[in-house]
C-alpha cells in the first residue's frame, strides 16, 4: 500500500532532520546578567546597574570572547573627548577550568558629555582552553582609565555566569577521548605479550608434533615399505631364475 510507505518515508525524513539539527547546535549556553556595580571613582563611590550579555566563538585554538554592556556605567565630572577613555574588564572562570580572563576594546570613538553614564565599548580577547569540558564565564571587574585617572567597578551583586561554553583544550577533547586512545596503546601492549608466548616456545621445551609432522611420519613409513616390497620381489624373482637353472 503506497499510503503507509509514504508517512514513514516522511517520519524517517523528519527524524534525520531533527537529529542533523541537533547535531549542527553549538554547545554553548548564554544568558544576559544583570549586574551591580560600586564604582571607586576619582571624585567618590558611584553605583550604576546594567545588563552584560558575553558570547563565545571558535578562533584558531581557542575561542574568541566578547562582553557587551546594554547600559552605560559611572560617569565623568567632565566631559571625556575622542579617545579619552579605554576600558577593560576580567572574567571568573569556572566550570572545568578556573582563573580569571581579560577582556579590553577601544576607546571611546565620541566625545562623552560630562555627568553622563559613560558607554561601554564591547570588549573581547582570545581564551586558550586550560582545561577540555562546560566552562562558564561570570562578569568581573570593570576598569576605566580616562585622563590619567583610574575608575574600578566592582560587582556587589554575585552575578550568574553569563555564558556556558563547551570547551576543547588544545591536543584534548571534551569528552577525554585522547585519554581513551592512549588506552589503545595497553591493547598494543597485549599483542607483546602475545610475541612473547612465541619466543617461551623456544626454551628447553621439546616441540609438540602437529598434523604436517605425523603426514611427513606417514609418508617416510610409506617409501620405507615401498622399498622393502620392491627388493623382496627382487630376490624372488632371481630365485626362481636360479632353480630353473
Amino acid at each position: 500500500m503506497p499510503y503507509p510507505k509514504r508517512t514513514a518515508a516522511l517520519v524517517s525524513a523528519a527524524a534525520l532532520a531533527g537529529a542533523a539539527a541537533l547535531v549542527a547546535a553549538p554547545a554553548a549556553h548564554a544568558e544576559v546578567t544583570d549586574v551591580n556595580y560600586r564604582c571607586q571613582t576619582p571624585i567618590g563611590v558611584k553605583s550604576a546597574v546594567s545588563p552584560i550579555d558575553i558570547k563565545g566563538v571558535p578562533s584558531g585554538s581557542g575561542y574568541k570572547i566578547t562582553m557587551s554592556w546594554q547600559k552605560g556605567v559611572s560617569s565623568s565630572p567632565i566631559e571625556l573627548g575622542k579617545g579619552a577613555m579605554n576600558p577593560s574588564a576580567t572574567i571568573e572562570l569556572g566550570g572545568a577550568d578556573s582563573g580569571t580572563f581579560t577582556v579590553t576594546g577601544p576607546a571611546n570613538t565620541a566625545a562623552i558629555p560630562a555627568n553622563t553614564p559613560i558607554k561601554i565599548s564591547d570588549l573581547s580577547g582570545t581564551y586558550t582552553p586550560g582545561k577540555s569540558g562546560a566552562v562558564t564565564f561570570t562578569p568581573g571587574t570593570l576598569t576605566i582609565k580616562a585622563l590619567g585617572t583610574t575608575t574600578t567597578c566592582t560587582p556587589t551583586n554575585s552575578p550568574g555566569p553569563a555564558l556556558t561554553l563547551t570547551v576543547t583544550a588544545p591536543g584534548g577533547s571534551p569528552t577525554g577521548g585522547s585519554a581513551t586512545t592512549g588506552g589503545s596503546g595497553s591493547t598494543g601492549g597485549g599483542s607483546g605479550t602475545a610475541g612473547g608466548s612465541g619466543s617461551a616456545s623456544g626454551g628447553g621445551q621439546l616441540p609438540q608434533t602437529g598434523p604436517q609432522d605425523s603426514a611427513v611420519a606417514l609418508g617416510t613409513l610409506g617409501g620405507t615399505v615401498l622399498l622393502a616390497g620392491a627388493a623382496g620381489a627382487l630376490w624372488l624373482s632371481r630365485r626362481g631364475r636360479t632353480a630353473r637353472g
